[in-house]
């Protein structure tokens, strides 16, 4: 008598819902690639799009992980190794958006340059900390706040506030509570995590800038100067603080 072997569930790939070729077609989309997509899009665009790229991307990886497909914390090769890219670039008053996975295009779009923020005095196309800081939420969501965390995003408030000190009742005091009751707790599930630190960072902050090397600089030397192997976290503060500064210098 044969056993029928149980049948795979099927995985939602890149090819099923994007133009692209090559191991990215035959690829499922992971959890933390829809969370790296959204990162982008959030930090380049100052907002997440309804129906764009990261939603369908959250979309798919969801369908994927309840199906036991991938896990939550999976990322794939592709992404870790080559990355996920928005960029911009202006014609005729419209600004055209292209995003990428790998190298390959997902999506490309335009929208009318309007942009509004909370400081009009930043150059509406600089990434500025508190995107930096709103990215770091999407990225390193279900982190738990610890004190090289409290430590980066207390350098990145008085940077943004144009201070040489910890804004007082401000974010960085913040994290820096959360930091202290996560560290009297032993089990993650009731700690405090950036995403709970740090989403609306903008609306947060007593002020907002352009990231600068200098800024990137000076957060990643608070993050890593509290950390025991003087390491930078993936997708945390100071990465995201450095990857704007980045794309600051390119514009």
């Amino acid at each position: 008598m044969s056993h029928q072997q149980p049948r795979r569930p099927e995985a939602v790939k890149y090819g099923d819902v994007f133009h692209v070729s090559g191991q990215l077609a035959r690829t499922p989309i992971a959890p933390q690639d829809a969370a790296t997509i959204q990162a982008a899009e959030n930090m380049v665009l100052g907002e997440v799009p309804k129906g764009g790229v990261a939603a369908t991307m959250q979309s798919a990886a969801s369908w994927n992980e309840r199906r036991g497909v991938v896990g939550h914390n999976d990322i794939t090769d592709i992404v870790s190794d080559q990355g996920a890219a928005v960029s911009q670039t202006d014609v005729d008053g419209c600004r055209i958006i292209t995003e990428a996975i790998g190298g390959q295009i997902v999506g490309r779009y335009g929208q009318p340059r309007e942009v509004t923020r909370a400081n009009p005095d930043v150059d509406p196309d600089a990434c500025t900390i508190g995107e930096a800081l709103e990215a770091t939420a999407i990225s390193a969501a279900y982190k738990p706040v610890d004190e090289s965390d409290a430590a980066a995003i207390q350098a990145a408030e008085a940077r943004a506030a144009g201070l040489g000190h910890v804004v007082p009742g401000g974010l960085g005091a913040e994290a820096k509570s959360a930091a202290e009751h996560n560290a009297r707790i032993a089990r993650d599930e009731g700690k405090t995590t950036l995403e709970d630190v740090l989403t609306d960072a903008t609306e947060k902050l007593t002020g907002d800038k352009a990231v600068t090397r200098e800024d990137a600089q000076g957060v990643i030397q608070a993050e890593i100067s509290n950390t025991p192997d003087m390491a930078a976290h993936p997708g945390g503060v100071a990465a995201f603080m450095a990857a704007a500064a980045r794309l600051n210098q390119q514009k």
